[in-house]
């Protein structure tokens, strides 16, 4: 069983189910909701979450409802019916051991920042860079 929650701790969530896939989305609608580069999302059928605390819902497109802590702000759940009847994404980073849960794809490359391609070529620091 995974757990996760908001940053201020109002809001946590349990999966009991099987997540479907965990994808890296790089769309542009993504990134704005989110103030990243990219997100990364786990799906699984919606009944698999429970959670505890209210998610506020923000309609950010026709079909598209995401879910946040209206106390800290923290994005955490997508829902679209339309397109994905009964199924819930979970913003990954929002896991409490996101490292038990590797990506196993990227979408919305089309929308991926060029730079986004080659982060590997970037300097690296334990923590942050020397002053």
């Amino acid at each position: 069983m995974m757990k996760g929650g908001c940053h201020c701790g109002a809001i946590r969530y349990e999966v009991t189910g099987e997540v479907l896939h965990h994808a890296l989305c790089h769309c542009g609608d993504c990134r704005r909701h989110a103030g990243a580069p990219m997100v990364g999302w786990a799906m699984l059928p919606a009944e698999a979450l429970k959670v505890t605390g209210e998610p506020v819902v923000y309609a950010s497109s026709e079909h598209g409802r995401r879910q946040f802590c209206g106390h800290c702000g923290t994005s955490l759940f997508y829902v679209n019916e339309a397109m994905l009847p009964g199924m819930i994404d979970i913003q990954s980073g929002t896991l409490d051991d996101p490292e038990a849960l590797p990506p196993g794809v990227q979408i919305q490359v089309a929308e991926r920042l060029s730079w986004m391609a080659r982060l590997d070529e970037l300097p690296t620091f334990e923590r942050y860079p020397p002053g």
